[in-house]
């Protein structure tokens, strides 16, 4: 399933393996790096929806399981206590006032 229509932000945690010479992004996503050493960010986000949305869940496809997915990733987005809570690190904070 492809978002033409959408502009998407892929966050990326810098691994070797995320770093591909011939890859090529459309026009309407953007990749954007982590600072070295915070991979906690995104483990937070990923340990939140496991624990929060995926937990002892099965899917009958894989179009139900983006579906769930995205709605998961919306409760978050509109959650500001939640948000804070997973991305709430120092470095981050600091970055932005």
């Amino acid at each position: 399933m492809g978002y033409p229509h959408e502009k998407l932000v892929m966050v990326l945690d810098n691994a070797g393996w995320h770093l591909g010479k011939s890859l090529k992004i459309p026009k309407n996503m953007r990749l954007l790096s982590l600072p070295s050493y915070s991979p906690e960010l995104m483990e937070n986000v990923w340990d939140a929806l496991r624990e929060k949305s995926f937990h002892n869940r099965v899917f009958e496809n894989l179009d139900h399981m983006e579906q769930h997915l995205l709605s998961a990733l919306r409760e978050i987005e509109q959650s500001p206590d939640m948000t804070k809570s997973i991305s709430g690190w120092p470095w981050i904070l600091e970055a932005v006032n």
